[in-house]
This record gives C-alpha cells, structure tokens and sequence, in this order.
C-alpha cells in the first residue's frame, strides 16, 4: 500500500494531484461532447493553435493562460466564420487554420533564442511544478466549465441530434455552437500548463471515448469520464514516481491504457452477451 500512497506525502505530487484531477473533470465535460460530435480534429487543432499565443505572451512577459486564451479564441473565432461557407469542408477550414496558426507559432518563436525552455513546458506541461496559485485558478475555470455543462446540455445535446430540432424547440444553434467552441477552449486553456498542448488532447479525448463505451446516457458518460481520468491522474503519477519517467506524458498514457482496456473488456462483453449462432442462422 505505500508504493501507491508514498509519492502523495510530497507537497508537489500531491498538489499536482489535485491539479490533474481538476483537468479529469473539465476535460471530461468539454471532451464528451467533442467524442460525440466527432470534434476530435477540432480539439487537436486548438490545443496547438495555441502556440502563437504562447509565444507572444512570453516575448512580452506577460501571461501565458492570457496569450493562450487570445490565441485559441481567435481560433474558435476563425473556425466559427469559415463553417459558414458551403464551399468548404469543416475538415478543410479547419486544416487551414490549424497549420496557419502552427507556422505562426514556430515563426514567433524562431525570433527568439531564449523561448526553448518555455516551448518544451508548453508542449509537455509541467505538472509537478503547478503553483498553488494556479491550482485556485485551474478550480475556478473547472466550476465555470461544469457549470456551462449543467445549464447547457440540453442545447448541445439537441445541437448535436439535428439543428432543424433545436430550431423547432426555440433554440439557436449558432450560439450553442459558439458556446461549446467557448468551452473547449476554457478546457484547453486551463489544462495545457498542467500536460502540455501535446498531451491535453489525450486527457480530452481518451476518458470520454472509453466512457462512451459503456454507456449511451451523456450525463453518466462525463461522470465515467471524469472517473477514469482522475484514475489516470493518480495512476500515472504513481508510475512516474516509481519509473523516474515524465509525469505528464505519463499520465496521458495511461489515460490512453485506459482506453484500449475498456476496448477490449466491453468487445468481450459483446461477445459473451450476444445469442450464439443457431444451426438455421449458420445455414442461412
């Protein structure tokens, strides 16, 4: 038992901790709806359509969550006004805007020597290294984004059926797309510090994609979500601490483990739930 509970008497394991598993919750609520929307692109061209952001905050010394907020709401912005055009394909605007904003990144940051040290937290995060100041901050965009996810579902729930509904229902799909694009940038946001741009996608994808596959209900599938990605959390530090690897990394492989076991274990379900095959199935 104290091989799992030795790295928690650390001050920064634990408080890294309690970091992550704020990151579980608000990647939970914001990463189901992108696993049903299929919004997976979306979410990976956000968590690095960051970087000019980044880069510009730290050129001028002033907050990163400040320049990655600008950066991926210019973005949300971007992707909103371009899904307007029939001309092109979500996929499309999307690539485009998503290799634009990199190319912008890498440029800003090839303008100055002393940014590799900054680029590789922003990549990889720095989990073990949270403040208790930003750990505060971290729990208020997580209420914020539990809070949007509690009024609001039933609009992105309707939004993600059928637009024509949502109308018939007095609803504005327009905006509810705008406030979902909005709550996954605040996810985004609030937990590239924590894992790393790289890495908060799996933590926002991975949870969800396994939760939904035990479950069809939204409401239970964020709560499973947000379970297995706080066991990702405790898991992963545990192993970093005991394999001396990167705790980040760690944590969203195991969030990505987590994943393929419940593949595996829900396809063995199917299996031995469903009916055998009879003699007449066989022939016909």
């Amino acid at each position: 038992m104290d091989v799992l509970t030795e790295p928690f008497a650390v001050s920064f394991v634990s408080r890294a901790a309690v970091a992550g598993i704020l990151v579980a919750i608000g990647c939970a609520c914001a990463g189901t709806w992108v696993v049903l929307r299929g919004m997976a692109f979306l979410g990976d061209a956000m968590s690095h359509g960051m970087l000019p952001g980044v880069a510009t905050a730290s050129l001028l010394g002033a907050s990163l969550h400040l320049g990655a907020a600008v950066a991926a709401g210019a973005m949300a912005a971007g992707v909103s006004a371009l899904q307007r055009s029939r001309r092109l394909g979500n996929d499309t605007t999307i690539g485009l805007l998503f290799v634009g904003m990199l190319a912008l990144g890498v440029i800003i940051v090839s303008a100055s020597s002393s940014f590799a040290v900054d680029l590789t937290a922003f990549l990889f995060g720095d989990v073990l290294g949270v403040r208790s100041s930003e750990v505060l901050v971290l729990a208020a965009t997580t209420a914020v984004i539990v809070l949007v996810t509690v009024v609001g579902r039933r609009a992105f729930l309707l939004a993600a059926l059928d637009h024509r509904i949502a109308h018939t229902t007095g609803l504005r799909p327009r905006l509810t797309e705008g406030v979902l694009l909005a709550l996954l940038t605040l996810a985004i946001v609030s937990s590239f510090s924590v894992v790393g741009t790289l890495l908060v996608f799996g933590m926002l994808i991975a949870p969800p994609a396994a939760a939904l596959l035990w479950t069809s209900r939204v409401s239970s599938a964020m709560v499973l979500a947000a379970v297995f990605g706080c066991i990702a959390v405790l898991g992963g530090l545990v192993i970093s601490w005991h394999a001396a690897t990167a705790a980040g990394a760690t944590i969203t492989l195991t969030a990505v483990g987590i994943f393929a076991l419940s593949l595996g274990l829900s396809s063995l379900k199917r299996r031995a739930t469903s009916p055998l095959p009879t003699e007449r199935t066989l022939v016909s």
